[in-house]
């Protein structure tokens, strides 16, 4: 069926209520471990409804964020979210209280109790309507950056259009789209800043209420991080500062020079070869060519793709009042994964079919696992695994995508120094985000000056100097994950470290790697993340030395590619 196609209802807080509260008291009043499993069938059902609905109200109000229905939808959900996750909860502890606790480790898995145990250090009754505040303050955000329009050159563009021209091989389009970014924010920035430091102290509120110092370990419990904690993530920025930083700044520096580009501000980020972006197929042949390499992958991602296309779970086509990101969801109800992006022309197209695509891959392989419903694909850390190795897995397939001769290469090249370059900048949001809620009563102009101190420590061969608004560090604005979903960016950085190692086994034995990503991908939720590299063959990123050995292989990899 396709996705426009999908019927939608409102599952109500009444029968959400009613029928969860039913669950709870069977699992309390349970006399064998079966009795709670049977509870558990009819949680997963109820969950099912919810979360298929939810999922749906929420794709169609993205694709147009002026929709009074789905908005009126989405709202709906975001106010009586907190009251479902409180008896979520609730369902939760009457498990992990249960005296046939231990038989329901072996019976299901320690990995589901840890969760649930996590989600139990994540909620409390006392912050429903707090949580209620958060999700009302995140819409808005949202709304206000897909509503915004940029002018430049005689054009009101949306955010993604505009950011097309940061590609631009003319060093002065790439500054006047910056300057006209700079001024369009600068203009909503009382916004800007209002909406964060309200969020900041209502997820500082919810923290203190529930006992905590300050939001980041609320925030920890809220990823669900099961195998590493804050200090893990503190050693991995200074692996990174150490081991990353110097790499990456030697390797853009020397580009630039190769640009012509004598001191590389930040509108000469995106640019990496010379002649700018290298440019893709249009939207019908970068399809053709995707499922061509998904084809060419073997039959279970060469089925998924085209079932994907058949039943148009896409919607890639930039417009205004589309919300500016891009994500996977999936309609578990259906079994069905939906991508949403924002098409510019850009090589970032094709990052469409390769990383969302990877995200939709995993969700097609685990909607039959045990978990699914409860433990997903595992961590945030995991699910980007899926999606950023799925991009390192199309290089032998990049000619189809890139019709201009050599245009594939140079994508190679730009795609592995830019994955490397992210490492720091993706550090440094994190390291932003834990100086932000370790001190939530910042100013918004200390706020900035924190953004600009790591940029120093992170991207010191940048010079922030020369734009409108972002020279004063507010670049962090329009990073929506900061905004809607904090502490989720170092998970990029992590699953980027297994993708570079993917790279680096496929280009040993490519079927033999690829064969690995699958299994890994297989499994979903039902192990960690570390174990999953153990598995593959992989060294974790907290390991000492761990960064060093892949700067050390990825260089050369990356210098290879230069043409």
């Amino acid at each position: 069926m396709k996705v426009s196609q999908l019927p939608y209802r409102r599952v109500t807080r009444e029968e959400m209520t009613a029928g969860l509260r039913h669950v709870i008291e069977r699992v309390r009043g349970a006399r064998s471990v079966e009795e709670i499993l049977e509870a558990r069938a009819e949680y997963l059902s109820l969950k099912t409804e919810y979360d298929t609905a939810q999922s749906l109200s929420y794709m169609r109000y993205t694709i147009n964020t002026v929709d009074p229905f789905y908005l009126a939808e989405k709202d709906y959900y975001d106010e009586i979210g907190p009251e479902i996750e409180n008896l979520d909860l609730q369902y939760a502890s009457a498990v992990l209280d249960s005296p046939f606790r231990a038989q329901l480790e072996q019976a299901l898995s320690p990995i589901l109790l840890r969760s649930m145990e996590l989600q139990r250090r994540s909620m409390s009754p006392e912050i429903v309507d707090d949580m209620v505040e958060e999700n009302k303050l995140v819409s808005e955000y949202a709304q206000l950056m897909a509503g915004m329009l940029f002018p430049f050159r005689g054009e009101q563009l949306p955010r993604p259009m505009l950011m097309k021209y940061a590609r631009s091989a003319d060093r002065a389009t790439r500054r006047a789209c910056y300057e006209a970014l700079g001024t369009t924010l600068e203009a909503h920035s009382e916004q800007l800043d209002g909406i964060f430091d309200r969020l900041v102290h209502v997820r500082d509120r919810m923290a203190k209420k529930m006992g905590y110092q300050n939001f980041i370990e609320l925030g920890y419990c809220r990823m669900e991080r099961m195998c590493y904690d804050v200090q893990a993530v503190q050693t991995f920025h200074e692996n990174i500062v150490r081991d990353i930083v110097p790499v990456v700044s030697r390797l853009r520096l020397e580009n630039a020079k190769r640009l012509g580009i004598d001191t590389f501000r930040l509108y000469d980020n995106e640019v990496f070869t010379p002649g700018g972006d290298p440019t893709p197929c249009g939207k019908e042949a970068l399809f053709a060519a995707a499922q061509k390499m998904y084809d060419g992958m073997g039959d279970v991602p060469g089925t998924f793709f085209r079932m994907m296309c058949q039943n148009e779970a896409f919607d890639v086509d930039a417009r205004p009042n589309k919300w500016g990101g891009g994500y996977c969801t999936e309609f578990v109800k259906y079994h069905q994964p939906f991508i949403l992006a924002n098409f510019n022309g850009t090589s970032g197209d094709v990052d469409v079919v390769t990383h969302e695509a990877g995200h939709a891959l995993n969700a097609y392989l685990i909607a039959d696992n045990r978990f699914a419903l409860e433990l997903g694909c595992g961590g945030m850390e995991t699910a980007e695994t899926h999606s950023m190795s799925m991009e390192f897995f199309a290089w032998p397939y990049l000619d189809g995508f890139f019709p201009q001769a050599g245009d594939a290469q140079r994508y190679r090249f730009q795609h592995a120094l830019d994955a490397l370059s992210f490492l720091p900048y993706g550090t440094m949001v994190d390291e932003f985000q834990h100086r932000i809620y370790a001190e939530p009563d910042l100013t918004p102009a200390e706020r900035n000056a924190v953004w600009l101190e790591l940029e120093t420590k992170y991207r010191p061969h940048i010079d922030q100097s020369g734009i409108p608004y972002l020279e004063r560090g507010t670049r962090w604005q329009y990073q929506m994950h900061i905004y809607e979903t904090p502490f989720y960016y170092i998970d990029y950085c992590l699953a980027q470290t297994a993708a570079f190692q993917f790279l680096l086994a496929s280009q040993d034995d490519y079927d033999d790697a690829f064969a690995r990503y699958l299994q890994l991908s297989q499994q979903g939720g039902e192990k960690l993340w570390t174990d999953l590299l153990a598995e593959a063959g992989f060294r974790s990123p907290f390991e000492p030395g761990a960064l060093a050995q892949l700067a050390a292989q990825v260089e050369p990899l990356i210098r290879r590619q230069n043409i």
